[in-house]
């Protein structure tokens, strides 16, 4: 059963591509014309064992807010499509990485409800040009538009770079673990017969 989308999405603000293989090796391409934020996307596909093209070009001389959410929200988009029924899948998983000085974890559910909760303290309001507020934007679209529950939280942290970055790379190994699929899981991993 191949896991592999393409989904695309065209706004007035945004037009975004992104090809997605949830059983890939790490493989990325990414360009949305946010140098700080592909860093971030190539983090969280690395790190998640995900293939993964992003091409986004978004109204970045306004500032990068749209850019950031939309590609959230498409990237969202293709995680609920790849994931299908969710038959087999993981489900759970949590991930906790050290970063230097900062250490970050993320936990999963994919349960079907859209929902994002970040505590995220960040020590500067911009790390280059990139708004660090724009990453706890990215995971609340990314979780409503894949269908779960996601938590982020910095447990330690004193640069803002350390702690944005350990939170990608975080989620993306949450994601990668829940995403695995399970062979001793019989259908849909759900009390309810349903996510």
């Amino acid at each position: 059963m191949s896991r592999t989308v393409e989904v695309a999405r065209k706004t007035g603000e945004t037009d975004i591509q992104i090809k997605l293989d949830l059983d890939g090796s790490g493989v990325c391409d990414i360009d949305t014309g946010v140098p700080f934020f592909d860093h971030m996307l190539n983090a969280f596909g690395r790190h998640g064992q995900f293939d993964l093209t992003v091409h986004a070009a978004g109204d970045v001389e306004v500032d990068a807010h749209h850019t950031v959410e939309d590609t959230g929200i498409v990237l969202g988009e293709a995680f609920c499509q790849a994931l299908g029924d969710k038959a087999g899948i993981t489900r759970f998983a949590d991930s906790t990485i050290p970063m230097d000085e900062t250490l970050v974890m993320a936990a999963v559910d994919i349960s079907g409800r859209g929902q994002a909760y970040c505590d995220l303290p960040l020590p500067t309001e911009r790390v280059g040009s990139f708004d660090t507020e724009l990453a706890v934007e990215f995971f609340y679209a990314f979780a409503r538009d894949a269908q779960l529950t996601l938590h982020v939280r910095e447990l330690a942290g004193e640069n803002s770079h350390h702690i944005i970055e350990a939170a990608f790379k975080a989620t993306g190994r949450a994601m990668r673990f829940a995403c695995e699929m399970d062979p001793r899981v019989k259908g849909v991993p759900s009390t309810k017969g349903t996510l």
